[in-house]
């Protein structure tokens, strides 16, 4: 079933802005697109943010590995390196910072009307994607090669089933979204 959606272009465009569309009006609900709800967790006074976050991945975590387990899915991962890692951190933190805003949430905060995120946001997406693919080829060879590291998960590094690994870690997120709800963060 999968790979004849993975061969269908046109199917995966359709899907794809129709995932997008039902995420950005999750994220409006979820009050992720406003600006002062961003602001507020990034100075760890509202924690609207995290809850979403670690209920995502509670869910995402758990779907995929299911899908996976019964052969609807296939895990590709990337290698990646320590300078990829801290380039991407940095410029995504500071636009994050700057103007409040990720680019999922941009683009949510543009749906509902938010002008700040349509004249800075995505005029700073288009700009720095522009300038990062015209500098990304010096970059590959200098800073964002450094610290390579495989392409190897978890449970393949511990050569365990990855359900050995998944139950855990979803226990520890759950515990941890049950401690901000505790102390009532």
């Amino acid at each position: 079933m999968l790979k004849n959606l993975h061969r269908n272009k046109r199917l995966q465009l359709k899907l794809g802005l129709s995932m997008g569309i039902v995420f950005g009006f999750l994220l409006q609900k979820g009050g992720l697109t406003r600006y002062d709800v961003i602001i507020g967790q990034l100075l760890l006074k509202d924690w609207t943010v995290v809850k979403i976050m670690f209920s995502a991945i509670i869910t995402g975590t758990l779907g995929i590995h299911w899908l996976r387990s019964v052969g609807y899915a296939e895990l590709h991962p990337k290698e990646g390196s320590v300078g990829m890692s801290v380039i991407g951190g940095l410029i995504f933190g500071v636009g994050f910072a700057t103007l409040g805003y990720c680019p999922g949430t941009i683009v949510g905060a543009i749906g509902q009307g938010s002008l700040d995120a349509l004249s800075g946001g995505l005029v700073g997406i288009l700009l720095g994607s522009g300038i990062f693919a015209a500098i990304y080829p010096k970059l590959n060879q200098g800073i964002l090669g450094k610290g390579k590291f495989t392409s190897q998960t978890l449970p393949e590094l511990l050569n365990v089933d990855p359900w050995v690994v998944v139950i855990p870690a979803v226990m520890l997120i759950a515990f941890s979204l049950w401690l901000i709800e505790y102390f009532g963060l």
